[in-house]
């Protein structure tokens, strides 16, 4: 089977609604896998496929269970390999959170990419927790999980400035991985300007 084959079979079925309501649907699986692929800390797959669907999903039977689980393993390595070239990762939906933010695509990955980040929360923290902090800082406005909080419920009302965030996100992506995995050699990864 193509890869193209499979990755439309597994968002087919992240997509039903017949997952639990905590699932991640496929734009989220997408974000939270990058965010996998980007930890400082490997995280086993028992435990972030277990996270990933909440419970375990009614298969059909095994042979849709190793289906589905040999196509999250693909986009995975699919990701990862993205994010060791030298090309920066687009999410698979528009860089933009449009007029009605919670229904976005961008919303979903980014709600999908800090669960990934959830997973090892201090380890992503652990070495250079500023730094960290600021690159994620458009996924985590991008996500709408902050927006209780004074400073994100400010952020959010500048349209442009949020939008000029939503952007930058693949470059964030490359440099979160280069920080965690360039070699030490390596100079570490510019922070983005702020307008």
């Amino acid at each position: 089977m193509s890869f193209a084959d499979q990755l439309e079979r597994l968002q087919e079925f992240l997509d039903a609604d017949d997952l639990h309501d905590e699932a991640l649907d496929y734009l989220a699986t997408h974000g939270y896998l990058a965010a996998l692929c980007i930890s400082p800390i490997d995280v086993p797959e028992e435990e972030w496929i277990t996270e990933l669907f909440s419970e375990t999903p009614n298969y059909q039977g095994d042979a849709q269970k190793t289906d589905i689980e040999a196509g999250l393993r693909a986009l995975k390595t699919q990701i990862a390999r993205e994010l060791a070239s030298d090309e920066d990762l687009e999410p698979p939906c528009d860089l933009s959170l449009g007029d009605e933010p919670d229904l976005s695509d961008l919303r979903s990955w980014c709600i999908g990419f800090l669960e990934g980040v959830f997973l090892r929360e201090e380890d992503w923290f652990d070495k250079d927790e500023e730094t960290v902090s600021e690159l994620l800082l458009p996924i985590m406005v991008g996500s709408g999980l902050f927006e209780d909080q004074p400073e994100f419920a400010e952020m959010s009302q500048d349209a442009d400035m949020v939008d000029d965030m939503m952007q930058h996100i693949p470059e964030i992506l490359t440099q979160l991985f280069l920080l965690f995995h360039a070699p030490e050699d390596k100079p570490k990864p510019a922070l983005l300007s702020r307008h």
